[in-house]
């Protein structure tokens, strides 16, 4: 007999091997008729996987997330199919799922256009209706690169011949179209209800630009139809908030080819850097940091003994002066180190934590830049804590409580912590890397954080905690970080000297909140779809004249307004006032004032706030009062 141990402890016994789909309908109808795939010991498998022995089975349903991924992959499937059955010339590549979907890489002679996306589309849906069986077989590698071959699927066969000889690869065929693939998928074509096909762009093949360039088809898919429609919802509102967009109608910045990957900050623009930076300059005061500012250009031999000159030379820019080599820095780590390096430390300095905003350059790949949220140069809140191992757990848990306030001061409420464990390459005592990880979790513990442990996903020298924060559309940004690193400080020979006179290696923890200032600037804008709060809004007031008898009053109020530190503009032309209204409203001020001759004889202004709402008259001094409060509140 075999007993099947199901996920609520119940036990089934049966006289032969089962497969997936047997026990689910042993169990009844209604799970037989949802089940997707089956989570046999652990391993994820299709409906038709055969259990010959005792076994734990979880069946995997649309409303598992493994569910979604199967959906998914079976999907990119479909859409394969859909391709060669319209355009038969065209060869199929890879097609794995991706965050919120999938895409498929194909070689084809022309581009896809727009009509021919829909057209395939069309043909998924025909083919999902069909309820088509999906199988899946297992070939000797020789044979099915010969498969592939013969039906001039160049691209699979190429992929199959990378794989060791002695090694069997599987198939997975649903009507006429059959495909490499690994598994598992849905049991069949009708399990596949609700997708959608969303743009081609250009990839190369196996990554590599040398490579011949593919056309790459993104698409989604969903569990329920619901599911699918609040998805696509949200891509309208993001393309709404998109920073780019925003950018551009609100005057705040632009990218040029003439420098790709970096920003040119317009007046408006920069004055909400200048507030997040200054914001940010605040905190490290009130928080015991000591600002420091290193070069941008370091010599080679620097990089080659942190080990970036062979690790990360291919995203340095470099350059040559009187026959040395140097690199724009990419990060600020070791001229914080350098700085640490000067003069005696005693244990009595430590902790000692230092803060930069650094600018940093990087040579990403020209596909990989996204507005400024993925861009060349850039500008980090860069900290580094230097400390004892004893310290970290005390810092730890002062750096999250600090940063939970500047996300909530920001309009992030929610955050997401997750702690990356020691990797399989590693360096270090196991001793050394419990200590640390635990540290680390108590931090997190004694700041009152949940969080998830992603085992192996911490850096070779030490563990690590990333903060990732939700954005009004429920996307997630991985901005903050801490890591405990004691390999730099070991490799540039950074001592203090000890309680008992001796010298001793520091501990250093990388720190940032915001992470690149032009990404979390770019996050602040699509959060708050270009509406920036009181206290960051470019422009925070607007005076408005009704007629030109009003003008000498507006500029009183204006200086008045000034006086208070408040970032204030008189509009003064000779249009009408409504037209003035709605233009400001539109470059989303948060405030307008409205100076006509009643105003003027009671020392008062009429107050429209944004988004249409009308404060009423008040006296000039008590709407000073409230914005005061609003800014103060960064409400």
């Amino acid at each position: 007999m075999i007993t099947i141990t199901l996920p609520d402890g119940s036990q089934r016994q049966f006289p032969e091997p089962v497969t997936v789909a047997g026990v689910a309908a042993s169990i009844g109808t209604g799970l037989a008729k949802a089940a997707l795939g089956g989570k046999v010991d652990g391993k994820l498998v299709d409906t038709s996987f055969l259990i010959g022995q005792d076994a734990q089975l979880a069946i995997v349903t649309d409303k598992d997330a493994d569910g979604l991924e199967m959906i998914r992959h079976s999907t990119a499937h479909l859409l394969a199919y859909a391709v060669k059955q319209l355009f038969p010339d065209a060869q199929v590549t890879i097609g794995p799922v991706v965050e919120h979907g999938f895409y498929y890489d194909f070689a084809y002679k022309r581009p896809f256009t727009p009509d021919d996306l829909a057209a395939i589309e069309k043909r998924m849906g025909e083919l999902a209706k069909k309820d088509e069986p999906v199988v899946r077989r297992v070939l000797p590698r020789d044979e099915a690169v010969a498969h592939f071959k013969a039906q001039g699927e160049l691209y699979k066969a190429e992929i199959i011949e990378s794989i060791p000889a002695d090694q069997d690869v599987s198939l997975y065929r649903e009507g006429t179209f059959e495909d490499l693939c690994r598994g598992p998928h849905v049991p069949s074509t009708g399990k596949l209800k609700h997708f959608k096909l969303m743009k081609v762009a250009g990839a190369y093949w196996r990554g590599d630009q040398k490579n011949e360039q593919l056309q790459r088809v993104y698409g989604t898919a969903w569990a329920s139809k619901d599911d699918l429609q609040k998805y696509l919802t949200m891509l309208e509102e993001a393309e709404k908030r998109d920073h780019r967009k925003l950018g551009k109608e609100l005057d705040l910045f632009h990218m040029d080819e003439h420098s790709p990957g970096t920003v040119f900050w317009h007046p408006k623009g920069w004055v909400v850097w200048q507030q997040v930076e200054q914001y940010m300059r605040q905190v490290y005061r009130d928080n015991g940091y000591q600002e420091v500012k290193g070069p941008q250009i370091l010599d080679r031999g620097l990089w080659e003994k942190t080990g970036h000159w062979d690790k990360y030379r291919d995203n340095m820019f470099v350059t040559e002066s009187e026959k040395r080599d140097y690199a724009l820095k990419p990060m600020n780590c070791p001229g914080h180190i350098l700085i640490f390096k000067q003069g005696i430390k005693s244990y009595r300095d430590l902790p000692l934590r230092y803060g930069e905003f650094g600018q940093c350059h990087r040579n990403e790949p020209t596909g990989g830049l996204h507005g400024i949220m993925r861009v060349r140069a850039f500008t980090q809140d860069d900290g580094h804590i230097f400390c004892t191992e004893d310290q970290v757990q005390a810092e730890v848990q002062a750096f999250t409580t600090l940063l939970q306030q500047v996300y909530k001061d920001f309009g992030f409420s929610e955050i997401i912590y997750k702690l990356s464990t020691r990797p399989a390459q590693r360096i270090g005592t196991e001793e050394s890397w419990d200590r640390a990880e635990a540290a680390l979790a108590q931090g997190l513990r004694a700041s009152g954080c949940d969080f998830e442990i992603l085992p192996g996903e911490g850096a070779f020298y030490g563990p690590k905690i990333e903060y990732t924060l939700k954005d009004a559309l429920g996307r997630p940004w991985q901005c903050g970080t801490i890591q405990i690193d004691p390999n730099l400080p070991e490799r540039l020979d950074a001592e203090f000297v000890g309680e008992d006179g001796s010298r001793h290696r520091p501990l250093m923890l990388h720190r940032a909140i915001v992470g690149s200032l032009e990404r979390f600037l770019g996050i602040l804008i699509e959060q708050h779809a270009g509406a920036l709060p009181a206290w960051l809004a470019p422009v925070q007031v607007v005076v408005a004249t009704i007629t030109d008898a009003q003008h000498d009053y507006v500029a009183e109020v204006v200086k008045s307004l000034q006086k208070q530190g408040v970032r204030v503009q008189a509009d003064l032309r000779n249009e009408k006032i409504t037209y003035k209204i709605r233009e400001h409203s539109l470059q989303k001020v948060p405030y307008i004032l409205v100076a006509g001759d009643k105003e003027k004889a009671s020392g008062s202004v009429a107050v429209r706030a944004r988004g249409n709402l009308d404060l009423g008259v008040m006296p000039l001094g008590d709407f000073i009062a409230k914005l005061t409060d609003d800014i103060a509140r960064k409400a």
